[in-house]
């Protein structure tokens, strides 16, 4: 597998992976360990490993999940901080490609475009374009199975809603997602739309840069404080071998984010008391809380974590300031606001979430029929219904990405062993009419509301349900039978 780029491979291969980011690289390290003997490439369509450690380039750029759950169970980590830094988030990624040689597997300026399934030859044929130094051209590539390891957004743009007379403006308008290189903000007046995880990161790495940062939210979120390091995992790395302190963290991790997850969804009045409360103590008596006090439940949509509370000391330090209102519309010194008001502004930045994809964008088809993802149900948050040899990573939205994705990699590596054993050469989940469809992410967010219609549904039968849980997940998917009736074999 140590093939030059250019070259085509003659013979089908066992897996194709498409992204080389956390969960592409996770796969590959599965494979590599659970089935040496398999073949497999990873079709990237950039030019650099790391996915989203890699696109995202605005200021702060760190993780919202602690690295103790968002790396990989068989690689600790070896950081001080538990809320990682995108660039250091992005070594660690590349650390491990190394380390199990999926590094040499990866096929960089890869796009996967459609994917086809022959159930005669039982092989998927995957139309890729390619574009190097010598332009652009289109490949095939046939494999057994594919591994959808793209993430679950467009990596072309992010949502940019649009607001009236935005043009003008006379200043610059800047998506997070594609961050001008070198951008200089000190001394700017920065306003920056938006109160998700990317706005409560931004607002104070560009107040650390200089700039005068004015945060714009239509409606407040959860936000709380968390240490970016973690004393007890770093008092176990001195006294423990470094494997067993990382295992005792992630569990330790996983255990207390479990247990105020259920809390907050079974008890959401006092977990919301408690989040404002634990706001407030960080806030001080002179901030108006009615800027951190939402009108949705804890974990209708996702909760904020602000690493050492950096938002909270800057806002009381009146280093930046936050602003709750609606536009009205942009003027030419910035934005005037529905209560009369106007923010002064040099750079506008539309921090307004993504805009969510199924399966990369890859089109498919099952024996010459167009599969529409929307209209699938996902089976035990991994594969699709009627959709043979295809597994998708998509991780949890109330804890770490990788805890699912490390769960789904493996499973991969289970089920081919399992065929080989019994000489199958196709798994397939196959619906049946009794099973119900509900929404694939229980969120109230934007950016899910938008794309209900692309994205796969769960059912309420418990092969069909995503459970957002890593306790109900590892016993189902690690240790439940795979010849359970409902995924099917020939």
């Amino acid at each position: 597998m140590h093939q030059q780029q250019e070259q085509f491979q003659p013979t089908p291969l066992d897996v194709i992976i498409i992204g080389a980011g956390l969960s592409g690289i996770g796969m590959a390290r599965a494979l590599t360990r659970r089935c040496p003997d398999k073949r497999y490439l990873i079709l990237e369509r950039r030019h650099a490993i790391g996915g989203t450690w890699d696109l995202f380039r605005y200021p702060g750029i760190r993780s919202d999940s602690d690295m103790y759950t968002l790396g990989y169970a068989d690689k600790p980590w070896t950081g001080r901080k538990a809320i990682a830094d995108g660039p250091d988030i992005k070594r660690y990624i590349e650390e491990a490609a190394e380390e199990s040689g999926a590094v040499h597997n990866i096929r960089y300026g890869h796009r996967v475009l459609s994917a086809s399934w022959d159930s005669e030859q039982a092989l998927w044929t995957v139309r890729v374009q390619i574009t190097d130094g010598t332009g652009q051209r289109e490949e095939q590539l046939q494999a057994r199975f594919i591994a959808s390891c793209s993430g679950y957004y467009s990596y072309d743009e992010g949502y940019r809603p649009g607001f009236p007379d935005e043009a003008s403006f006379a200043g610059q308008i800047i998506h997070p997602q594609a961050w001008p290189e070198g951008l200089d903000c000190r001394g700017k007046r920065v306003v920056v739309i938006g109160s998700g995880a990317t706005a409560v990161t931004l607002v104070p790495a560009l107040a650390r840069e200089g700039a005068h940062v004015t945060m714009l939210q239509r409606s407040p979120s959860y936000v709380f404080a968390r240490p970016q390091v973690d004393r007890l995992a770093q008092g176990m790395q001195k006294w423990l071998p470094l494997p067993l302190a990382y295992h005792l963290t992630r569990w330790k991790n996983v255990l207390l984010g479990s247990f105020f997850y259920r809390r907050a969804r079974s008890r959401p009045e006092e977990a919301s008391r408690y989040l404002l409360q634990l706001a407030q103590r960080q806030l001080g008596p002179d901030v108006d809380m009615r800027h951190f006090t939402p009108d949705y439940k804890p974990w209708d949509q996702r909760v904020c974590a602000v690493p050492d509370g950096d938002l909270f000391h800057m806002l009381r330090a009146r280093q930046l300031e936050v602003v709750t209102d609606t536009i009205e519309r942009f003027t030419p010194a910035g934005i005037q606001l529905s209560s009369g008001a106007e923010l002064e502004a040099d750079i506008i930045v539309t921090a307004t979430g993504l805009k969510l994809t199924a399966l990369g964008e890859v089109r498919l088809e099952v024996d010459g029929q167009p599969v529409n993802t929307g209209e699938c149900l996902t089976y035990k948050g991994m594969m699709l219904s009627d959709v043979p040899n295809l597994i998708q990573v998509f991780g949890y939205t109330n804890a770490s990405w990788t805890l699912k994705a490390d769960l789904t990699c493996n499973y991969l590596a289970r089920l081919l062993r399992y065929m080989d054993r019994r000489g199958l050469r196709v798994a397939v989940a196959r619906r049946t009419p009794d099973v119900q469809e509900q929404p694939f992410i229980d969120f109230t967010s934007g950016y899910v509301q938008r794309a209900a219609d692309i994205l796969p549904k769960q059912g309420d039968q418990p092969a069909w349900r995503v459970h957002q849980s890593y306790l109900k997940d590892k016993l189902m998917i690690q240790y439940g039978e795979l010849d359970d009736g409902v995924l099917r074999f020939q």
